[in-house]
């Protein structure tokens, strides 16, 4: 029998509640294909693989994880991935939409998210389980402190639910925080009036200097063109997503108008 360590270096908490486990997976929705990400011991896994007429494939960057998992999940052998969720080409795996499914290591989460935005026209569902203060954050809106990049981005496209929190002591070892289970769903809005990598970068420029009017931490996207939007004079957290969207619009069409576009956010 394998024994799986947990390790430091891999952000790794085991979960060993089985009734948490049951309700996480209660949480997903019915679809025909769910990605787990970081299995471990295949905690959730044991109720994964019972969903009905489901196609399940477990990613695991931990190779002492993977041989456990093969040993105690032999149906699931040529579903088991060992590699890196972060430099998974998702469009090589996946043809058809699919649901995002796992106990995120509390180090990467944020990098999760911003991968699961690349492939939003892939990923109908999210239910995982990440730090509280993180998921507090994500679910954040206008005028909160908690409000950013990740709030806006992922709104933007999920509709966001908080589901349940979890105590630390059903982890082995307990991390130092409170953990949460959340639920993305994708909504209807399946592109922008701008363009959207430029909508990222401004949202992403307005929050790195989140003290700041928009009208300085924007600067370099402002160049010769008119200090004449309202919006210019409010903090990023005074803006709501359609704010930001119609803020990136404005000053994409300026742009055109002033022959003053950025090219590298066509690149």
């Amino acid at each position: 029998m394998n024994v799986v360590r947990p390790k430091k270096f891999l952000g790794q908490h085991f979960l060993k509640d089985k009734n948490i486990a049951l309700k996480i997976v209660s949480k997903v929705g019915n679809h025909r294909k769910i990605l787990e990400v970081g299995p471990g011991k295949g905690i959730l896994t044991q109720y994964l693989i019972k969903l009905k007429k489901v196609d399940l494939v477990l990613i695991e960057i931990d190779k002492e994880s993977v041989f456990y998992l093969r040993e105690n999940f032999p149906a699931l052998e040529k579903n088991i991935i060992h590699g890196d969720f972060l430099r998974l080409n998702l469009y090589k795996l996946f043809e058809k939409q699919f649901c995002l499914v796992g106990n995120f290591p509390y180090n990467i989460s944020s990098q999760i998210f911003f991968k699961a935005l690349d492939y939003k026209d892939l990923i109908v569902e999210i239910v995982c389980m990440i730090q509280k203060e993180v998921a507090d954050r994500i679910k954040s809106g206008p005028g909160s402190k908690n409000y950013g990049i990740l709030s806006v981005l992922m709104q933007t496209y999920y509709d966001i639910e908080h589901m349940f929190n979890v105590n630390e002591q059903v982890f082995e070892p307990p991390p130092k925080v409170k953990s949460s289970v959340i639920r993305f769903r994708r909504n209807q809005r399946n592109g922008l009036p701008c363009n959207e990598k430029l909508y990222f970068m401004i949202v992403k420029a307005g929050f790195n200097h989140r003290r700041k009017m928009l009208k300085n931490s924007l600067e370099s996207f402002l160049l010769n063109l008119p200090d004449n939007n309202f919006m210019l004079r409010r903090r990023p957290e005074q803006m709501s997503i359609e704010d930001f969207i119609e803020l990136t619009t404005w000053i994409e069409n300026e742009q055109m108008k002033s022959g003053n576009i950025l090219t590298n956010y066509n690149n």
